[in-house]
């Protein structure tokens, strides 16, 4: 017999606070992390904890209503991308505090749902810090990791970097640097386009927006990404 939900959400629970180390939470605020609700435990332990139970989308909401940092982390590892809802991804979008949270969740699920990329082209929009940041975050992961994304697909992405490349926020501008910079490394066409984006980019009246251009352009130029998109064919 299965456990109810109850005993598998404490049994996670309990198996998070055994790995938890409280003396790494200075160490996570010294990078930007919020450790308000944090316990101190290392993601390989989450994605050790939450391998068995990948795809219990029960647990993994269970998870993310107890509000403990690396819960949510561990529910999004896992939490199925077929499970996953539009109400469900904004609804954890708005609680996103941190920008690890932020992109540990979008990397492990929400890139991987079919709205993926609608969705984030409606976060981008946001106001919010770390819901915009997501929207550019999945566009990243798409453009990294995504099968079957077409290239056109991703070339719709280019006027919505530039439109966010102007935002001064670190975690913002980041991000925006992030999704150029992997739509850049997919392929050769798509990394003169992001280049020539990046130029357009450069021009803007906007310092955040220069940094992010120096930012992908340092990287898509390089010869590491030219010698690995010649050895791609």
């Amino acid at each position: 017999m299965t456990p109810g939900i109850d005993a598998r959400r404490d049994a996670v629970l309990a198996e998070l606070h055994e790995a938890a180390d409280p003396t790494r939470k200075p160490g996570m605020a010294r990078v930007g992390i919020n450790t308000e609700r944090a316990i101190g435990v290392k993601i390989p332990d989450c994605r050790r904890i939450a391998g068995s139970k990948h795809g219990d989308h029960a647990l993994a909401l269970a998870l993310w209503k107890t509000g403990i940092h690396e819960a949510r982390i561990t529910a999004s590892m896992i939490d199925r991308p077929e499970d996953v809802t539009d109400d469900q991804m904004d609804a954890w979008a708005d609680a996103f505090d941190s920008w690890d949270l932020c992109d540990q969740v979008c990397g492990n699920l929400f890139s991987k749902t079919a709205s993926a990329l609608s969705t984030a082209r409606r976060w981008c929009a946001r106001d919010e810090e770390f819901v915009k940041r997501a929207g550019y975050a999945m566009i990243a992961e798409r453009a990294a990791w995504g099968v079957g994304v077409s290239d056109a697909e991703l070339m719709r992405q280019l006027p919505l970097i530039r439109r966010g490349a102007t935002d001064e926020r670190n975690y913002v501008k980041k991000a925006v640097s992030w999704s150029l910079r992997q739509i850049g490394k997919r392929n050769t066409s798509l990394n003169q386009a992001a280049i020539e984006e990046a130029e357009r980019i450069e021009a803007l009246d906007s310092p955040a927006a220069r940094w992010v251009a120096k930012d992908a352009l340092r990287e898509l130029r390089s010869d590491d990404v030219q010698a690995a998109l010649r050895a791609k064919g």
